[in-house]
């Protein structure tokens, strides 16, 4: 039946500035962008895992229509619609000061949880986007 998540999306207001965030900044790499004529198709993921890709999505067609769009893009502006990712990473020290040295917004620092160590952070558009350096599970 269902085997694995391969694509999600996240909503941006600029697609240039969110592929500029995303592997500048974040160090995720380009997979695809594409002109499909009724919308670009701009996806990056981690790299080494072209498997999950997220759309850096640009609210409007064909998802919805302009109207809606507008109002989405209302939303997204007052960071009420923020879209949500968790990324796991091998040193979450080590991320955070390289994200910080690049500029990236910190929501919160580093802090050890039950799971691990995770920290915040927010893209131009009002996305969070939690960093985390999780504990092996429970038997390994």
């Amino acid at each position: 039946m269902l085997k694995n998540i391969t694509q999600s999306s996240i909503v941006v207001l600029d697609q240039d500035e969110a592929l500029d965030f995303y592997v500048n900044k974040l160090g995720l790499e380009l997979n695809t962008d594409q002109d499909l004529g009724f919308m670009r198709w701009l996806t990056v993921n981690v790299p080494g895992d072209p498997s999950r890709q997220i759309l850096l999505e640009k609210p409007g067609p064909p998802a919805m229509d302009e109207a809606t769009a507008a109002q989405v893009r209302e939303l997204v502006t007052k960071g009420a619609m923020g879209g949500w990712l968790c990324i796991s990473t091998d040193d979450a020290q080590k991320s955070y000061e390289t994200l910080k040295a690049r500029g990236v917004e910190i929501t919160d620092e580093p802090t050890e949880k039950p799971y691990g160590v995770d920290f915040g952070i927010r893209d131009p558009f009002g996305n969070a986007i939690r960093i985390g350096q999780l504990n092996a599970p429970a038997g390994e």
